[in-house]
């Protein structure tokens, strides 16, 4: 499969390149991810859509190295990332973060919602503890939390809100990549548009650039610029998410648009 994304001349931030990962089960061994490759340009959005079970959030979880790949390459920013030792690792981790599915799941209970985004700012030792407090309170006035609220617990909160407060720990760290990983299929779809409107505006106010993974083609169609249509953890179509949406050429692809054009119209 070649390339997805920017070619020669652009400036790439994320070049995955022949991306592997297996996992040893009972049954025998599952190929999860099989030689999958893309870039990202710098400021763009790429998306990662397939059925459950595709090979998506592996894929994710193996660029962000919290899975390690089992072969393959990932550069970020030309820095390939299987060259790194486990310190390295973390202190390069800044410049990548990750917007999970579950924002109940994601967040500590213990904290308050304050402390929860403060602290990818304690762990890396980004300034003074005021001035984390001062910087974590900003991010979440933001995303839209009032500030009356920031010593809350995120039991508080609905998942909407959780959700932005999982965005604005994401962006804490100034990171050029974020990850976003289904981030808004476990919301209400009266929500999920102003999550998604909220990602757009950070991606314009610091200069993001997103992997975005879902399994809504709708909602790709309003993120992406690229896609990568995966199926059985392999890529079977990529491009332009216009041009892929509006003429798939996969059969896989196909059967795709017209389930997502059905339920829209049965909407």
């Amino acid at each position: 499969m070649p390339h997805a994304g920017p070619g020669a001349g652009v400036d790439t931030l994320l070049d995955v390149r022949n991306l592997c990962k297996s996992f040893a089960s009972q049954a025998g061994t599952v190929h999860a991810v099989r030689d999958v490759s893309f870039r990202i340009a710098r400021g763009q959005t790429l998306g990662l859509v397939g059925e459950s079970g595709s090979g998506k959030s592996t894929t994710g979880r193996c660029v962000l190295h919290l899975t390690p790949p089992t072969s393959g390459e990932v550069v970020m920013g030309g820095q390939p990332l299987g060259g790194l030792g486990r310190a390295d690792l973390r202190r390069f981790r800044t410049r990548m973060q990750m917007i999970f599915q579950d924002p109940y799941a994601s967040l500590n209970p213990r904290m308050s919602i304050l402390e929860c985004v403060r602290e990818p700012l304690k762990i890396h030792r980004r300034g003074t503890t005021p001035e984390q407090l001062s910087r974590a309170a900003e991010l979440l006035d933001l995303v839209g939390i009032a500030q009356r609220d920031v010593d809350k617990s995120p039991g508080r909160f609905s998942g909407g809100q959780l959700q932005r407060v999982g965005i604005a720990r994401a962006v804490a760290l100034q990171p050029d990549l974020i990850v976003c990983d289904e981030p808004v299929s476990a919301l209400d779809v009266s929500i999920q548009a102003q999550v998604l409107n909220l990602l757009k505006d950070l991606q314009d106010e610091f200069a993001l650039t997103y992997l975005f993974i879902s399994h809504d083609l709708a909602v790709i169609r309003d993120m992406c610029d690229q896609v990568c249509v995966m199926r059985g953890g392999s890529i079977v179509e990529s491009g332009a998410t216009g041009d892929v949406l509006a003429a798939p050429q996969q059969e896989y692809t196909q059967e795709l648009v017209s389930a997502a054009v059905r339920l829209d119209k049965e909407a």
